[in-house]
């Protein structure tokens, strides 16, 4: 999820002009997600896990940063978004789309995530189609997605996404 939630309204999104690359070692302390031990994981991924069995080992701890594929980043951002963890997600962001900040639409409540389908074109690019399922005060929506990955120096990151 990203730039096109800017667009959608589900998020603000400033434009990031000549702004320092985000770094996951940059996270600011009120960014780490609340322990969730036994609490399932928010993407709801097949099979269904416990949030630091799956997500929560890409927002913090050794694999932080270090989804191995466009679905597993693409899930731990809508994590990340469900957790309003924005520094995750602003470094999970390619810096050549990534907006300077990211503020959370106020009321609004993730509901749940669809994976239609997910492929990599190459070893270093992927895409990943979704449905995130939202409700902003009281009004429920829907953001179809299909998104674009890059890896570089081992890392998948999103890029943007048509709706």
């Amino acid at each position: 999820m990203g730039a096109s939630e800017a667009r959608g309204g589900m998020i603000q999104a400033a434009a990031s002009v000549g702004r320092p690359p985000v770094t996951l070692s940059t996270m600011a302390p009120t960014q780490t997600p609340v322990p969730m031990t036994h609490a399932m994981c928010p993407c709801g991924g097949p099979p269904v896990l416990r949030y630091t069995e799956c997500c929560g080992r890409y927002h913090q701890g050794d694999s932080q940063g270090q989804a191995p594929t466009p679905e597993a980043l693409m899930r731990s951002r809508y994590s990340a978004f469900v957790l309003n963890l924005t520094d995750y997600l602003l470094a999970t962001w390619h810096h050549s789309t990534r907006p300077a900040t990211l503020q959370p639409e106020p009321g609004l409540k993730w509901l749940g995530l669809e994976v239609r389908r997910h492929h990599l074109l190459d070893d270093t690019q992927g895409v990943v189609e979704f449905v995130a399922r939202s409700k902003v005060l009281g009004k429920a929506h829907r953001h179809h997605e299909i998104s674009r990955f890059v890896k570089e120096q081992g890392r998948w990151f999103y890029v943007d996404g048509d709706q």
